[in-house]
């Protein structure tokens, strides 16, 4: 537990261990001493309640997984310009609006980009990216620990957490591989299935 935790969590017992202790205490009730009660309370509670997120956000942060690989941008140079704009912004925001730490497109047999952690070896897509496309709708592998195929993604970056694949039609995906097992949130998962469509309109 973090300090910050720590600190609100001894905070928070003291001040409802000291309400509780002046209301046993309390020979005489009034409704201003009520209030006082009911308020003190509220405010231990409020305290408490901050060191439990701040324990939960440093979980998160502690449970990143150590993923190996060379931070760059690779983006194909035969696309038209406006498609290499939407493609860099679109992947930027990705990368730091949510927990990814990778992102690959891949379209008509080629991959057009590459993005974020990437490693040097080539994408094949295999049974999982094909089932997204058959399915027509994005895959969610919230942890690969024990997912059956994951070896799959291990040409995009060894031993990925988490991975999800969104279909582009029948033309190709985009996968992006997050930091940790279950990382992204639903809202994540609904903007980066948005930007998809749009760059399979653009595409």
């Amino acid at each position: 537990m973090s300090n910050t935790s720590s600190i609100a969590f001894g905070i928070g017992i003291v001040m409802a261990s000291l309400t509780l202790i002046n209301g046993i205490s309390i020979t005489e009730v009034s409704p201003s001493l009520q209030r006082a009660e009911i308020i003190s309370a509220l405010s231990s509670i409020s305290i408490i309640l901050i060191g439990f997120l701040s324990q939960i956000n440093q979980k998160r942060t502690i449970e990143k997984s150590n993923i190996s690989g060379e931070q760059s941008f690779l983006l194909d140079e035969n696309l038209e310009q406006d498609v290499k704009s939407e493609l860099a912004w679109g992947s930027q925001m990705i990368l730091t609006a949510t927990a990814s730490a990778t992102i690959l497109i891949y379209l008509h047999d080629n991959t057009i980009l590459k993005r974020g952690i990437i490693s040097d070896k080539t994408f094949i897509p295999g049974k999982i990216c094909f089932s997204a496309r058959d399915k027509k709708r994005y895959i969610s592998l919230v942890s690969t620990k024990f997912y059956p195929g994951k070896n799959e993604f291990d040409s995009i970056l060894l031993d990925l957490p988490s991975v999800i694949i969104f279909p582009l039609s029948s033309k190709g995906w985009l996968i992006v591989g997050g930091w940790s097992e279950r990382c992204y949130k639903k809202s994540d998962e609904i903007w980066i299935e948005g930007w998809s469509k749009k760059i399979d309109s653009i595409l």
